[in-house]
């Protein structure tokens, strides 16, 4: 018997007549050869077992046995693959994919063992092409790294998943052309909906991408006015409790700790000076430290430029625009011998879930970050499925959480 190359194996395919005329070699990569009325082909495999598989398929001819094609090598197992293994129509194996409770209970369990032993999953691709959408939502958030963005996808999830779809977070890094790239490939994947912490300035795009068959929906940013939904917590209240929780510590020289150009700092800031301006009865002195950002080691260097100051104008209290501000403040106190609640009192922002195990237990301004994202996650899939649908602003309200930090 030839071999034609060292990694050769012959599969038979039924439905010929029985001979003995020995194999006769084909011209091309995939050669066919007639063994005992069989074709055959090359499928690359040892040669050690080349001739007991030989003889073993002739065997099973002679004996009348249904041999079974074989799948070409390399190539995915496909719906009619699935139909002829289960014994049942194409339609039934995508009824069973796409309609399971149409199908008969023992039906259902034959098609999806014959998607167990092939192997078998799903072309997505070919459906979202039909569908002319993907089963994607896209979560763009401003900073990936802070923690509270992180729980915001967590809630995103808990919704996405329940409707069999997938959740993609992409990070803009508040850089506003690398937001605007984000949202020009998430259109041209034809993902089902955006949801975005925008980054601070107008993104045309953005505004543009509803009235072009994407939903979004703007998360912690109620400003967005009627061309979407949004989601945000009430930032100006959450600086009104602060100011309240200090003023009632006795604090009269406080320091706003937090970055400038960005909507929520802004609020955040207002809502704190607005309250301290009415318990002081006269204007508040409110120490500004401003930060380049809203991370860990910016609140670090805020606690340096706070003990530079004059003991006699020095801030005894600290509202941290964010809860990284404050626990890199915290560190920082460290770093100067500032004691943490005893020389300075730190507020934070937000209630991330590291706010409770930080070195001294953070006072946080907490606003619910998973129901956020639930409540998003929802509008936008209403949003993708209802032709009726009206643009909402939902609004949570934050809570006041006491820890070590503050008193």
């Amino acid at each position: 018997m030839r071999h034609y190359g060292r990694h050769e194996e012959y599969c038979v395919t039924p439905g010929r007549a029985q001979s003995d005329a020995p194999p006769r070699r084909q011209v091309g990569r995939h050669q066919a050869s007639c063994l005992s009325g069989a074709s055959y082909r090359p499928v690359r495999h040892d040669d050690s077992g080349l001739t007991w598989r030989l003889s073993a398929l002739r065997k099973s001819i002679k004996r009348g046995a249904a041999v079974s094609p074989v799948r070409d090598v390399g190539r995915s197992p496909r719906v009619k693959d699935v139909a002829q293994r289960a014994g049942v129509s194409v339609a039934t194996v995508s009824n069973v994919l796409n309609k399971p409770g149409r199908v008969a209970s023992e039906t259902r369990d034959r098609v999806e063992a014959a998607m167990a032993e092939l192997g078998f999953v799903r072309n997505e691709s070919a459906r979202h092409l039909r569908a002319g959408r993907s089963r994607t939502v896209a979560f763009v958030a401003s900073d990936a790294a802070n923690p509270f963005f992180a729980q915001i996808a967590s809630g995103v999830e808990d919704v996405v998943e329940q409707e069999d779809l997938s959740l993609f977070t992409c990070n803009s890094r508040q850089e506003l052309g690398r937001q605007a790239a984000y949202l020009s490939r998430l259109e041209q994947q034809r993902v089902l909906g955006v949801l975005i912490t925008p980054v601070a300035g107008r993104d045309n795009l953005m505004d543009t991408l509803p009235a072009r068959g994407t939903p979004v929906v703007v998360l912690d940013d109620s400003s967005s006015g009627s061309l979407h939904c949004s989601v945000s917590v009430d930032d100006r209240l959450g600086g009104r409790l602060a100011a309240d929780h200090l003023a009632e510590l006795g604090h009269i020289r406080v320091a706003f700790v937090g970055p400038q150009g960005f909507r929520q700092v802004s609020e955040r800031r207002e809502g704190f000076e607005t309250a301290l301006s009415t318990l002081s009865d006269g204007t508040p002195s409110i120490t500004d430290v401003v930060t380049d950002g809203l991370t860990v080691a910016n609140g670090r260097s805020a606690a340096k430029r706070i003990a530079d100051l004059p003991e006699s104008v020095r801030p005894t209290a600290a509202f941290c625009a964010n809860d990284l501000l404050a626990i890199g403040l915290i560190r920082g106190c460290v770093d100067v011998n500032l004691s943490v609640p005893g020389e300075l009192a730190v507020v934070g922002y937000d209630d991330i879930e590291f706010a409770e195990t930080a070195g001294v237990p953070l006072t946080s301004i907490a606003g619910p970050s998973r129901e956020l994202g639930r409540a998003a996650a929802r509008l936008l899939l209403d949003e993708s499925a209802n032709p009726e649908h009206q643009h909402q602003r939902v609004k949570f309200m934050p809570q006041l959480i006491v820890r070590s930090s503050s008193c």
